[in-house]
């Protein structure tokens, strides 16, 4: 629905419940001034092998892929399981489509983004391409915050930073004036609420899938305000992203989308007591997660 977008390429494997092909069908009808394709492979090819059609050209690629995190399954499960799925992908835009944004969606984005980065930075590619997508964690505290406070979520803004699993997520409310109104007695149930909210979904869906229609719109709202920077028009954004802002290698915080992609990472401004505490104790849990990447990264190439 972007006006910004001209063509839309769709991909996905043989074994999707949709073919590809059907919903680029389905998207066409649209009254929208935009070109959509489909393009399917089969499951065991390499995207690297198949994908040149479809990606050269493109500026924005959001890869929602790999498998949704099941009740009972660690983060470190789900990474050894999604890094390849990622990769494949990553590897086929660094071939294809080397200056486009990359907008990971791939659980976990902790460990999967700069595992992706150094990848990309191995290959002397830009590894600010490399952005994970965390807009959900603000969505969510911005809907969490209205509610309780009765106010229109649309009108709330709170920056989320850190990373986007569990306890790594922080949201600030002290920085949006109607978050910074929440008694100070329920800013640690609210916290815990944005933290826990994806694992409320997955428990909710028995199983059956993690939280894909809030994300998508999450991932719609990222991907608009990367258009309109790489239209000219500088929109800021959270996002989890390569960065010098504190102690951590990769952290979540205020980006300025701009041409090019992320044009400047801006710093955190100020913190109340519970978010510097909280914090502090984020920092070890995102650095072993991230490590989990770097780690990757070393024992992968990209294709040439």
């Amino acid at each position: 629905m972007d006006p910004n977008v001209k063509e839309l390429c769709i991909f996905d494997l043989s074994v999707a419940m949709v073919p590809p092909e059907g919903v680029a069908a389905d998207l066409s009808h649209l009254e929208r001034k935009c070109k959509v394709s489909g393009y399917m492979m089969e499951v065991g090819k390499k995207p690297v092998d198949f994908l040149e059609e479809c990606l050269t050209g493109c500026d924005l690629v959001l890869v929602p892929a790999g498998m949704p995190r099941k009740p009972g399954m660690s983060r470190d499960d789900l990474f050894k399981v999604n890094a390849d799925i990622a990769k494949g992908i990553v590897e086929a835009c660094a071939k294809y489509c080397p200056e486009a944004v990359l907008g990971m969606i791939v659980n976990p984005v902790n460990s999967v983004v700069p595992a992706m980065a150094e990848l990309y930075k191995k290959k002397g590619l830009d590894p600010m391409k490399i952005v994970g997508i965390t807009t959900l964690d603000v969505v969510r505290a911005n809907k969490f915050v209205g509610e309780s406070l009765g106010k229109n979520p649309n009108f709330v803004n709170i920056p989320v930073i850190g990373g986007h699993a569990g306890e790594t997520i922080l949201p600030l409310f002290s920085q949006d004036k109607v978050g910074k109104t929440l008694e100070a007695e329920k800013i640690p149930d609210m916290d815990k609420k944005v933290q826990d909210a994806g694992t409320v979904v997955v428990n909710a869906k028995n199983g059956k899938g993690s939280a894909t229609l809030s994300m998508a719109y999450a991932g719609a709202r990222l991907g608009k305000s990367v258009l309109a920077g790489l239209s000219g028009r500088k929109r800021t954004e959270c996002a989890y992203v390569a960065s010098t802002v504190t102690d951590l290698p990769y952290f979540a915080q205020k980006v300025v989308f701009g041409e090019g992609g992320v044009v400047k990472v801006l710093p955190l401004g100020e913190l109340n007591e519970h978010e510097t505490k909280r914090l502090e104790e984020l920092k070890p849990i995102l650095q072993k997660e991230i490590d989990s990447g770097i780690e990757y990264a070393k024992a992968n190439e990209l294709a040439a």
